[in-house]
């Protein structure tokens, strides 16, 4: 009788483990680290959302101050100054600072955005050349403050370095957004080739605004009115002018008549 009560003493403890295992998982402990890496997930997961935002807005930014309203100010003011209307020349001028403070705002914007949020190890090309855009747009800030009055010995140094200083600007912001997009596409893995065809056809479509300003005076002194027919010179305005040094005749806008007349007395 004592042999059978020890076997059976033997066989029941087994027994009792595995009926007392499932409750133990289920006990208090357990259900809290399981609780935990459910919340750490959670978090994982916003934490990733929350960069992919900060990533998009600093991109929004950039774009909208050196790959939009940068190269907008600049177009801006290439009408001003071949603009013959005085009244026009002074609201393009003025349209160009606007834009100019604008884009400024903007990036800087981004930059404290990119300060606060990603971590700036300046290990790559878009760190290097963004941080070096932002020291230089704020220097391109200050000369536009410091512009000397017209007719000055100081105005012409100052116009050819304002001038080579945000065109160098403009170009290195739009690369920078090139290498922006390349950078978003290396960390996220999601297709960028839309942004790079909608970007690369925006600004090919302000070149071609630049040089067609550049070469619509010369269109202009063609003969090339804006229909496409060549203009014929009339006697109203054209007047006569014998000029010494040859025996042709030659024909002068009457508004530049007296100059020319005041040039060879």
């Amino acid at each position: 009788m004592q042999l059978y009560s020890k076997m059976l003493a033997i066989l029941a403890v087994p027994a009792c483990q595995a009926f007392l295992l499932p409750l133990a998982a289920h006990q208090p402990g357990e259900a809290n680290q399981i609780q935990g890496h459910k919340n750490a997930r959670q978090n994982l997961h916003k934490m990733h959302a929350k960069i992919n935002k900060d990533i998009a807005m600093h991109g929004l930014l950039l774009w909208s101050s050196m790959g939009f309203l940068m190269p907008l100010g600049i177009l801006v003011i290439r009408l001003s100054i071949r603009e013959e209307n005085r009244a026009r020349a002074k609201a393009f001028f003025y349209i160009h600072v606007i834009l100019q403070v604008l884009s400024l705002l903007l990036a800087t914007s981004g930059a404290i955005l990119s300060i606060k949020t990603f971590e700036n190890s300046f290990d790559n090309h878009h760190q290097r050349i963004g941080l070096i855009l932002y020291v230089a747009i704020w220097v391109q800030a200050l000369t536009g403050l410091l512009r000397p009055r017209r007719g000055t010995k100081r105005r012409s140094t100052w116009y050819f370095s304002h001038w080579i200083l945000g065109t160098a600007v403009s170009l290195l912001g739009i690369i920078n957004i090139y290498t922006g997009i390349m950078a978003f596409h290396d960390k996220t893995s999601r297709a960028t080739w839309v942004w790079n065809i909608l970007f690369t056809a925006q600004v090919s479509l302000i070149a071609f605004l630049y040089l067609f300003v550049e070469k619509w005076d010369y269109m202009r002194r063609q003969g090339v009115a804006s229909g496409g027919d060549p203009t014929t010179p009339s006697p109203n305005n054209l007047t006569s002018t014998q000029v010494e040094s040859g025996k042709e005749l030659v024909l002068v806008p009457c508004s530049k008549h007296n100059a020319l007349k005041n040039l060879f007395d």
